[in-house]
């Protein structure tokens, strides 16, 4: 495996990725600060970002992946392979279009937000145009090149931040604004179309990529990218169900305004929790190139043994740094939030869950077994989906955190015995059980602490540090040294 490209190309999509999200975490406090909780305003955002991920995952259906599948063959058109996606899912986009279009009230009125029809038709186009660029963005990765992919990245991020910081902290306090403002949740709608105004904008600035689209169109070749991309809509489908199922059904399982209520406080505090999400896709980014590349080589099983235990080690390094900061970190979302923090470790914990099971993955995706993914995230999914319909009406947000904790571990529980028969893989077992079992020593150590010697605020933070410094200096000494003196 070349860790070292891995590495490069993991900072710089992470620079976009985790940087970018990073300072849109900044905005976390600027929403939830002038949206209060009892508003339910900031639920309305969490539901309606909740529907946008999963219809981008139905107008995408797959061909993120069946883009770098075909264009790594030997034997395939990478141009052709790039033309057929970007005009698959094209086409699909502007029918979803339409169809929404033609039928917005009673969408509007089946999803609760008869009286804002323009909020379903905003997101609609934002969805349309981010499934598009899905496909761009997706090509710069094939063809490795994570600057111009970072630059695009940043195009939409900067003036999305600038134009929520007019929104909120300069128009929101114009009185002759009062009324628009009240008219649209508080400000909640201006959110929505300033992302619609930047998602435009970034769609102009691919217009040298969108010219891929003269490169052709070959019906047999999309017939059988369309055949490898089907099973891969549904684990894609299943998949962002288990991430966002929850937080489109809740306003049915709860409904009326306490649901709003507690849907924007989970939603709100479950933000602090996406730094493994963050981590994630950052290494997705880079390491989901490097796979597919590697696919034909020997080593192959090797790379993706040496993938899974750094994942495993960082994404747990964040875990700790997010534990032991929470009292600083807490801050990033209103006070009037707070009663919704205890999930957070729950959500990282099914995060980490998440990205395990990606590793596990490619066992199916490199020997053509989608439809194995699609089977095992819908068991996932049906298992969150089945927790958050008993629990949230008793427990509320509790329910949402802990169906993710189960349908994620049953996922990737699933996906390793059924992996291990099929495309045998030596994981290092041993390194990544120490890792995890130290990390628990060290939080629990962390906890007894505190929570028995009552110490300060400060002291806490100074103990936290050195725990997680012992844990570094272990990833430290028995990978990074001992792979420099092999």
């Amino acid at each position: 495996m070349n860790l070292r490209s891995l590495v490069k190309d993991t900072a710089i999509y992470g620079l976009s990725s985790i940087v970018g999200r990073f300072l849109n975490y900044l905005l976390v406090p600027v929403y939830t600060y002038a949206i209060s909780a009892e508003s339910g305003g900031y639920g309305i955002v969490t539901n309606l970002y909740a529907y946008t991920a999963f219809f981008l995952a139905l107008l995408t259906f797959g061909m993120e992946t069946t883009l770098f599948r075909f264009a790594s063959r030997k034997d395939e058109d990478g141009k052709m392979v790039y033309s057929n996606a970007l005009r698959l899912v094209g086409g699909v986009s502007l029918a979803f279009l339409l169809l929404v279009f033609c039928f917005l009230d009673p969408i509007s009125e089946a999803l609760g937000y008869a009286s804002h029809p323009e909020y379903i038709s905003c997101f609609a186009i934002i969805t349309a145009l981010d499934a598009f660029q899905a496909i761009m963005f997706s090509r710069l990765r094939q063809q490795h090149r994570p600057f111009r992919f970072m630059l695009l990245k940043f195009a939409f991020i900067i003036p999305s931040i600038l134009l929520n910081l007019l929104i909120f902290l300069v128009f929101k306090d114009m009185p002759h604004l009062a009324t628009l403002f009240a008219r649209l949740d508080g400000g909640v709608g201006l959110i929505f179309f300033a992302n619609l105004l930047c998602t435009s904008v970034v769609t102009l600035l691919f217009i040298p990529e969108i010219r891929g689209i003269s490169y052709g169109f070959d019906k047999d070749l999309a017939k059988r990218m369309l055949k490898y991309s089907f099973p891969l809509l549904l684990l894609s489908l299943v998949g962002i169900l288990n991430q966002v199922a929850d937080k489109m059904i809740f306003p049915l399982l709860m409904p009326g305004a306490e649901g709003q209520v507690q849907l924007g406080i989970y939603g709100g505090c479950v933000k602090i929790a996406m730094i493994m999400a963050l981590l994630t896709q950052a290494f997705r980014y880079a390491y989901e190139p490097i796979v597919f590349a590697d696919s034909k080589d020997k080593n192959s099983p090797a790379t993706l043994a040496d993938g899974m235990k750094y994942f495993i080690v960082f994404t747990v390094m964040a875990f700790m740094a997010v534990v032991f900061y929470m009292p600083l970190l807490k801050h990033f979302v209103a006070p009037d939030y707070w009663s919704g923090l205890e999930v957070v470790p729950i959500v990282m914990a099914a995060e980490i869950f998440m990205g395990v099971y990606f590793n596990l993955s490619f066992w199916y995706k490199l020997s053509d077994q989608t439809w194995w993914g699609a089977v095992i995230s819908a068991v996932g999914a049906a298992v969150m989906i089945a927790i958050n319909v008993i629990f949230v009406p008793k427990i509320g947000y509790y329910a949402c955190a802990w169906g993710g904790f189960a349908g994620y571990g049953t996922s990737m529980l699933l996906s390793y015995f059924i992996g291990r028969k099929r495309y045998p893989v030596q994981y290092d077992w041993r390194e990544i059980f120490f890792f995890a079992i130290l990390a628990l020593i060290l939080l629990a150590l962390s906890k007894i602490i505190v929570h028995f010697c009552d110490v300060a605020q400060i002291l806490e933070l100074t103990i936290n540090t050195i725990l997680l410094i012992v844990y570094c200096f272990a990833v430290w000494r028995r990978l990074i040294k001992r792979k420099q003196e092999k």
